[in-house]
């Protein structure tokens, strides 16, 4: 990383892979919002309700991850590292809390519905 990107607000790059389709169909809702593309994608995806589907694969990797989590921690030294995993398990629990309670307050109108 250069010392012009240290010294960045947004430091970090995220990438992923897309079919040429795909890309098209981005760009486009991008041109159609009128805003740029990084504040678009951090948009798009901070600012959308979460959905989570059940089953043993999708499970098994928030065990996953929250145990990569766990081991890294028990394995750390360093003060800033630790500051840094933690500051991720912050965000993942928070995230997490909130679905839970979305989730609960969705059963729960659903349990009322059921009885009437």
């Amino acid at each position: 990383m250069s010392e012009k990107d240290k010294n960045r607000f947004r430091s970090s790059i995220i990438s992923f892979r897309a079919s040429p389709e795909e890309r098209l169909q981005i760009e486009a809702r991008i041109k159609v919002c009128g805003i740029p593309k990084g504040e678009y994608f951090i948009n798009s995806l901070l600012h959308q309700k979460i959905v989570i589907s059940v089953g043993k694969y999708k499970s098994d990797r928030l065990s996953m991850e929250l145990k990569r989590l766990r081991e890294m921690l028990e394995n750390m030294e360093k003060t800033d590292e630790i500051e840094n995993i933690l500051e991720e398990c912050k965000f993942l629990l928070t995230e997490l809390l909130a679905i839970t309670k979305e989730n609960d307050i969705i059963a729960e109108n659903f349990k009322t519905m059921k009885k009437s």
